[in-house]
């Protein structure tokens, strides 16, 4: 092609070149039009344009679901648009068995048109998945603490008391109200975004695992169960640094007292929905640094879990009250004269009448104050759902080298001296006496080091023992609590496929149970303080396992009286008493909880006329205070005195129980039981009101029956059972009647007999 004759060359002329496509084209739509229109075909009639347009309309037909009448009401709705909804609870108030926290009062739908969309409140009801599990006290639960935390109850409060006994689930009632707030308020909206739990320790993996059961991947929680401290710093700061108005990825934080006390600072930074507070009595004392970390946490809403909110006394019960709600009860010296001081002189056995009338007056005016914060029920709404409890308290004689030791050591000149005010700086404190004594009673084997040193009160003890004694060999016959322990694992290994959890407040005595068991080739496991967290949780689990071939389980009471799940075990001893009576109730309740199926017996061992039976009493005496104000029972029974309870260093050699003589029983006449307990009576009561046994005849264990002949060292026994439930006891009267009216009938048929009529034979004759 010539330079000349390219198109850019050329201009605006004719001879442009040109496409010999397009001019293919515009000669077919020129003859197109020339075509007459009658002669056009319908094909030829449409566009290109119109043809795409017909296509896209026949392949653009709605999605329709392959199901019969199937009619959707998101068709209409475009993705990310949103369209104004009706404001309604997240769950069904009207539901069958719905647990409905709160309902709005009626508002008339003409008048809700005028309100303000935002203003208008719906009800809120507990998730079904929790609510459709929940017992009725549990129900009744989650509402009363719902109340409280809202402030219905009180004005300008927001905390409450979680007091029900051991076993009445008082874990999920408080996981239940913690994913109700978490999730709904009367405003459409979390009532809180963030809470924290504070438990014990060996429970923060209990806490975790128990909010997985009952919510699974519906809520994540954060466990604080170890770790480096700059890993445990960043993980609380970013739960503390997380703010949101609607929900937060991880609300719920777990961590035990020790770790909230140490990095206090880091979660006092922000304010917190909701703190929960498991095993609440740790916050006896109002003084300690514990106490005041978590009373410097910016939570309003507060919730304390205790079965035992009353340990020793009214001030521990004060300090308890004044966490949950700062203020309703005065200050600490305004609670001691006004409340204290009153009742505690209206329980003392030698309190005159005006006394205990006084006393009753401030006690209702207490309990009207503290029972709007504080829901209480005991174990007997577990009778419905558990099978029968025994608890048998034994009084068991000292052996003869028990006791002249034990003399020794309370007659010795050190000890004396001390008591009376004229020893020295360095003689043993009365607290180290005491746990000398308990020792000396579980086993001479527990203070056989003092003995052999001759220390304080021991001078003439090594005398004393028999030239072959032998602390690497144990001999249960050298003391009377070991020969009973003896006595009923070899009845239960023989006779029964029963087992039984051994507890103790010292680790010295599980050692001396190891050197039994090992004697006995008994097989047995062990938990104590320097098991650690996770271990434990398998240890259990194992235990309870129907296979396992551990039948016995050795519990220290310090370490693992709280929370575990004991029930693959039917049977318990609390060798020996503490001085706090909720950590003997603590230790007690492990076999006796959801999930037993066997009937349950409690031994716990006392020697006679010992400091251990002055313990006990002294835990009666805290047990009666507790009823009277934490139960209201205003029944509860003064059987000590000050002095009695004072007198701890004497030895009652010449009682079948000492506690049963302080009692003044009027049912028993020379220590043989004349009358019955009341009907209405269980062991939930008061002891004088239990079966009092100086012989085997009337005990409902066949174990220990057998065993009182075989060890000869059981000197009394009081007993009881767990209350029954309603049907049983209609049942029972049901059973009285029937044989009553039996007899009834008998007695008339025996009246209307005659003898038959033998005349009209002797006139045949």
């Amino acid at each position: 092609m010539r330079r000349s004759l390219a198109p850019s060359q050329i201009g605006s002329s004719d001879n442009v070149f040109k496409s010999p496509l397009l001019n293919s084209i515009k000669r077919k739509k020129r003859e197109c039009t020339k075509i007459p229109l009658a002669q056009k075909s319908p094909s030829q009639c449409l566009s290109a344009t119109d043809h795409e347009i017909l296509i896209r309309q026949i392949l653009n037909k709605p999605f329709k679901v392959p199901i019969p009448n199937y009619v959707s009401s998101y068709c209409g709705k475009s993705l990310g648009l949103k369209r104004t909804q009706v404001r309604r609870a997240l769950h069904d108030p009207d539901e069958p068995n719905a647990l409905v926290l709160f309902r709005p009062p009626y508002i008339p739908e003409h008048e809700k048109m005028k309100m303000n969309a935002n203003d208008i409140q719906v009800a809120v009801v507990v998730d079904p998945v929790l609510g459709n599990i929940l017992r009725p006290h549990q129900r009744e639960g989650v509402k009363f603490m719902y109340d409280c935390v809202t402030g219905k109850q009180i004005e300008n409060a927001f905390g409450c008391i979680m007091a029900d006994e051991m076993g009445l689930g008082k874990t999920l009632q408080c996981i239940t109200l913690l994913w109700t707030l978490l999730r709904q308020s009367p405003y459409c909206k979390p009532t809180i975004t963030k809470a924290i739990i504070v438990c014990p320790s060996s429970l923060v993996k209990n806490w975790y695992n128990e909010i997985a059961k009952w919510l699974g991947q519906r809520i994540n929680a954060l466990p604080m169960d170890g770790g480096s401290k700059a890993d445990i710093t960043l993980k609380l700061q970013q739960f503390m640094n997380t703010f949101t108005a609607t929900r937060v990825a991880t609300p719920v934080l777990i961590i035990s007292y020790e770790t909230f006390r140490i990095y206090s600072n880091i979660l006092h930074s922000s304010e917190v929905g909701l703190v929960l507070c498991d095993e609440g009595h740790r916050l006896k004392n109002s003084e300690n640094q514990t106490y005041q970390a978590l009373m410097g946490l910016k939570a309003k809403r507060r919730i304390l879990i205790s079965g035992t909110p009353i340990q020793n006394d009214l001030t521990e019960y004060f300090s308890l009250v004044h966490f949950v709600n700062e203020g309703i009860l005065g200050t600490a010296q305004e609670f001691k004269k006004k409340y204290e001081n009153p009742i505690l002189k209206g329980q003392d056995a030698l309190a005159t009448p005006q006394e205990r009338e006084k006393a009753q007056e401030c006690l209702q005016i207490l309990t009207s104050i503290v029972n709007k914060c504080m829901i209480r029920r005991t174990s007997n709404l577990l009778t419905k759902y558990l099978p029968v409890k025994f608890e048998q308290v034994i009084c068991v004689k000292m052996t003869p080298l028990q006791t002249q030791i034990y003399k020794n050591f309370i007659n010795s000149d050190t000890i004396r001296n001390k008591f009376s005010g004229n020893g020295d700086k360095n003689t043993l404190s009365a607290l180290s006496c005491i746990t000398t004594l308990k020792k000396l009673c579980n086993h001479p084997d527990l203070v056989y080091d003092k003995i052999i040193e001759r220390s304080e009160g021991f001078e003439k003890a090594r005398d004393l023992l028999p030239s072959n004694y032998d602390i690497k060999d144990v001999k249960p016959e050298y003391s009377g609590k070991l020969m009973i322990l003896d006595c009923i694992l070899a009845n239960l290994k023989t006779n029964t496929d029963d087992k039984i959890v051994l507890v103790s407040n010292y680790t010295q005595t599980l050692d001396l149970f190891e050197k039994l068991c090992r004697k006995r080739c008994y097989q047995y496991v062990r938990l104590d303080g320097s098991m650690t967290i996770k271990k434990r949780a398998k240890v259990v689990e194992s235990f309870n396992d129907k296979d396992s071939k551990e039948w016995i389980f050795m519990l220290s009471s310090k370490a693992g009286g709280c929370g575990l799940n004991l029930i693959g075990a039917n049977r318990l001893i609390m060798f020996d008493p503490d001085w706090n009576p909720a950590n003997d109730d603590q230790a007690m309740a492990r076999v006796w909880r959801d999930g037993q199926k066997k009937p349950c017996y409690i031994y716990r061992l006392l020697a006679t006329g010992t400091i251990e039976e002055k313990i006990f009493q002294r835990q009666a005496h805290k047990k009666a205070l507790s009823d009277t104000v934490v139960d209201q029972n205003e029944e509860s029974f003064r059987h000590f005195t000050s002095e009695d309870l004072k007198d701890l260093f004497r030895l009652e050699e010449n009682t079948l129980s000492d506690t049963h003589s302080k009692f003044k029983c009027r049912r028993c006449v020379n220590n043989i039981q004349v009358t019955l307990p009341p009907e209405n009576s269980d062991c939930t009561s008061d002891l004088s009101n239990w079966y009092h046994c100086a012989d085997k005849k009337s005990l409902a264990d066949l174990v220990l029956k057998q065993c009182w002949d075989l060890a000869k060292s059981i000197s009394f026994v009081f007993h009881h059972r767990s209350a029954e439930t309603e049907a049983k006891l209609e049942e029972k009267e049901e059973n009285k009647e029937n044989i009553q009216e039996r007899k009834r009938r008998k007695i008339e048929i025996d009246e209307d007999y005659s003898e038959p009529d033998d005349s009209a034979d002797e006139d045949y004759e």
